[in-house]
């Protein structure tokens, strides 16, 4: 029952609505359709001309030097010369003698020079073996070549045994003027020297043998 009362109320409301939306649109299509007014274009050049700018240019005018005026020069110093010296040049008496050049043969000609044992010339030291607790050293005897070069090279003495093999080897090494005899180079047998090993501690102080 009171859906039926809602249909009836609602009708008349519902037909009211239809006919005033139907007024309205017959109201807006009745209207002349009036064109909207164009908008003013706008024109831009692209590469525009450029007017030439005026350069102003300043008329200046040199006067003309009727006259130029020297300076005056500067003054002279008087200098006092120096007089001429009046003693001669003193020359030597007498005259240089004669003498005849001497006159080498080339056969004959012979340079002496002097006899000379063996000297050394470079010895490299030797390297500290890595086992070594101490420091230490060796005596070493060995003969030297006529060209300077150690050979037969022993140790006769070692404070520690493994000092031995690092001496040898660094005498090898070295190098020597050779012995000289009647002017030529000879062999230089039973060379002797030592060699000294310094093993230092963490504070530089030298560990003895």
């Amino acid at each position: 029952m009171k859906n039926v009362i809602r249909w009836i109320l609602g009708f008349p409301v519902a037909a009211l609505v239809t006919v005033g939306l139907f007024v309205l649109m017959m109201t807006l299509i009745a209207e002349e359709f009036k064109p909207q007014e164009k908008l003013a274009t706008a024109s831009f050049d692209i590469n525009p001309t450029v007017e030439d700018i005026k350069v102003i240019k300043r008329d200046t005018k040199v006067k003309q030097v009727k006259k130029v005026v020297t300076p005056p020069p500067p003054p002279t110093i008087e200098r006092q010369q120096a007089a001429k010296p009046q003693e001669r040049i003193a020359s030597l008496e007498g005259a240089i003698p004669d003498f005849e050049a001497p006159k080498i043969d080339r056969k004959n000609f012979k340079i002496a020079v002097s006899d000379r044992d063996a000297q050394p010339l470079v010895r490299i030291p030797p390297i500290m073996p890595p086992r070594a607790e101490k420091s230490g050293h060796c005596r070493v005897k060995f003969d030297v070549s006529p060209e300077g070069a150690p050979f037969n090279v022993n140790t006769t003495f070692c404070t520690q045994s493994l000092f031995e093999r690092a001496t040898i080897k660094s005498v090898q090494r070295w190098k020597y003027n050779p012995k000289i005899v009647d002017g030529r180079a000879v062999a230089r047998n039973g060379v002797e020297n030592k060699v000294t090993y310094r093993l230092t501690d963490e504070r530089g102080r030298i560990i003895p043998e």
